[in-house]
């Protein structure tokens, strides 16, 4: 294949992810956008801000059209936070809830420590889903990322009629830690429309929930957990599992993925017919990514950084790949790119930009990035093209033939 040249009036569809520390998914879709429309004035573009599952999919969800909330819940510790959700009403009616962990359990409510990262509990998403549940939500979609906590999803469920009893028959505190002392199980209370809600969870790992790889070992050091916490945290979701497996009616919840978000996938898989979905997956459908893609003449990716990480399904080259699969050409544009030509290749991405190669440093780039994420999105359609490099030497065209 050679150089792809544009109509006067193509179709293009922007889609980024979040360039993180720059600009939100959605502000960074004006961005790239600002550089389709100085490259070629007749575009007709179609800005679709995306997400991994994570954090920026209740953004995405509003840009796609749903109705942004703001319900008052408890923190990931202390406190009150006024945390966003997002409802999206289907032309059949349906109407589908939005919500991410870390809004109400995030990790930057809080200044990391080990007695952080044993008490954050993952009590205001429980809040969430019940506030969904009464907006009459009938399916609820959480985006799990972020988060402070590694409480099995106990405190979530708490939230929702769960009671986690000890010895004496009196409820245990909130947190992983709190679990060390939980003695048995009552879901008697539980919200009975759990039983009936569609609850997808979205997860891009696929961490077990224990164990050497599990939620308390890989992921509680980021959330302030020691050696000593990390254990106790593990044992503390050891017991956790325990006591959901001697419930009657269980369902299997020691799934890939049961790890993630401090391992709160594992009570819900466990007491209601939640299931497990790729965060990339989840979000494109809510946004019509394939839809926007059927007559489009050009994809235009991006995020913060395009490394090894981003192979791993993460959104822009996920969205790539949907794309490369339809015979849409991609370009994509990112604050820094660390992918040879041939992964770029291998991802579907024809061309690729970086805001550090039109920027005089890499601090100018991650502070300005309104600034130079047009002239990079140029670049790369320059690239595309086949034209000469407008940029530095980070901007390349990546190679079409093995």
């Amino acid at each position: 294949m050679g150089p792809h040249e544009l109509g006067e009036r193509p179709r293009v569809v922007v889609a980024p992810d979040k360039f993180k520390g720059s600009l939100t998914a959605a502000e960074a879709a004006a961005v790239l956008a600002a550089g389709v429309r100085e490259h070629r004035p007749g575009a007709r573009i179609r800005a679709v801000p995306l997400a991994d599952g994570g954090e920026g999919t209740v953004d995405a969800a509003v840009a796609a059209g749903a109705r942004l909330r703001r319900t008052l819940v408890r923190g990931a510790v202390e406190g009150r936070v006024r945390a966003r959700w997002a409802l999206l009403t289907a032309p059949s009616g349906a109407t589908t809830a939005v919500i991410e962990s870390a809004q109400a359990s995030g990790l930057d409510q809080v200044r990391p420590s080990p007695a952080t990262a044993r008490a954050a509990h993952s009590y205001g998403c429980g809040q969430l889903i019940r506030a969904a549940l009464d907006a009459g939500a009938t399916d609820v979609v959480v985006g799990l990322g972020g988060s402070a906590m590694t409480d099995g999803g106990s405190g979530a469920l708490r939230a929702l009629g769960l009671d986690v009893l000890d010895d004496d028959g009196a409820p245990v505190p909130l947190g992983g830690e709190g679990l060390l002392s939980a003695a048995r199980l009552d879901v008697s209370a539980l919200d009975p429309r759990l039983r009936t809600v569609r609850l997808r969870l979205a997860v891009d790992v696929q961490n077990p929930l224990h164990g050497p790889d599990g939620a308390a070992h890989v992921f509680a050091p980021q959330k302030g957990a020691n050696r000593a916490a990390r254990r106790e945290l593990d044992a503390a979701l050891r017991r956790w599992a325990g006591l959901l497996a001697g419930l009657e009616g269980a369902r299997p919840f020691l799934l890939p993925g049961a790890g993630a978000a401090g391992g709160f996938p594992s009570g819900f898989l466990a007491l209601t017919p939640a299931t497990l979905e790729r965060g990339f997956d989840l979000v494109s459908s809510l946004v019509g990514l394939e839809e926007q893609l059927e007559d489009a003449d050009l994809l235009v990716v991006g995020e913060g950084s395009l490394d090894a990480q981003s192979l791993q399904g993460k959104a822009p080259l996920a969205a790539a790949a949907l794309a490369a699969a339809r015979g849409v050409p991609v370009v994509a544009v990112a604050g820094r790119l660390a992918l040879s030509a041939e992964q770029l290749r291998g991802a579907g991405v024809l061309a690729a930009a970086s805001l550090v190669g039109v920027a005089p440093s890499v601090r100018a780039a991650q502070d300005e990035a309104g600034r130079y994420g047009p002239p990079a999105t140029v670049e790369a359609l320059r690239l595309l093209a086949g034209l000469p490099s407008d940029g530095g030497s980070a901007p390349r065209r990546a190679p079409t033939q093995p």
